[in-house]
């Protein structure tokens, strides 16, 4: 069972004129195979640094990451990662895009085409496999991407605020797209974001973090990924506890924010 363990993970950037910035300061965690966590906090607070160590992209200062009992030392196919834009290639079709890895892997072309098709279909997109990318819409874009990380069958998926440049419409089709490939594949998803209603709707647990230096500041374990999966998510927005957490959160924040601000003005 796919088990990725966080332990007292912390990270300096020393900056050419002799100071640094610490960026992490003792994050540990543990997610179990197929949870889905969402993290989320003030700007500054190093969730993307975080997101960047777990795919392997920075090297810790202190600590480490285990995944399946070994150390991550780099980026790997067991991790894989969504960006906030799909980064796709644009000379590729979308079903060139997503059997991309497995093209990679040196798997034959029948198995590559029966992944590539089986994953645009559950994407919606099976009507579009051979349009070039650039023909595509934001969210259609976002969808070839999440297809081609499911291509290369990850078992932890990273996800840096991949519905952040979508219009409102798009972007709650794509929330209940994420919660139904999470349902379907078993997969383990950490998904950045800087949306709390986002954050509440796809993390079945949630992370607060705090800055300078960046650190757990609160979790939650909440049911409303799980009620989204079969359900409009606007009703889910409407549940019990919903309007409640997420002002509590909202208040969490705000109040960090308001705290680095009076930091930033005493030091003027």
């Amino acid at each position: 069972m796919t088990e990725l363990i966080i332990s007292n993970l912390s990270m300096r950037f020393d900056l050419p004129n002799g100071s640094a910035v610490q960026a992490l300061k003792d994050v540990s965690l543990t997610l179990k195979q197929g949870e889905i966590m969402s993290v989320l906090g003030p700007s500054g607070c190093g969730k993307t640094t975080l997101l960047n160590i777990l795919a392997g992209f920075l090297a810790p200062t202190e600590g480490k990451v285990e995944l399946n009992g070994h150390l991550v030392m780099g980026p790997d196919a067991e991790r894989g990662m969504v960006f906030q834009k799909g980064a796709l290639f644009e000379w590729m079709s979308v079903r060139e895009n997503v059997d991309f890895g497995p093209r990679m892997k040196g798997m034959a072309k029948g198995e590559r085409d029966k992944i590539a098709n089986h994953l645009l279909e559950t994407v919606g997109l099976q009507d579009f496999k051979e349009k070039a990318v650039y023909e595509l819409s934001g969210g259609m874009q976002q969808r070839v991407a999440l297809a081609r990380c499911l291509a290369n069958d990850p078992d932890v998926i990273l996800m840096d605020e991949p519905l952040g440049a979508l219009d409102a419409l798009t972007r709650e089709k794509m929330q209940g797209l994420v919660l139904k490939l999470w349902k379907e594949t078993g997969k383990t998803v950490i998904l950045i974001t800087h949306s709390v209603e986002e954050a509440l709707l796809l993390g079945e647990r949630l992370v607060v973090m705090a800055p300078r230096p960046g650190r757990i500041h609160k979790e939650y374990r909440l049911p409303f990924a799980e009620r989204g999966v079969n359900a409009d998510l606007r009703d889910v927005k409407k549940s019990e506890g919903f309007a409640e957490t997420r002002d509590e959160i909202l208040s969490m924040i705000w109040e960090m924010e308001e705290e680095i601000m009076g930091r930033t003005e005493a030091a003027q």
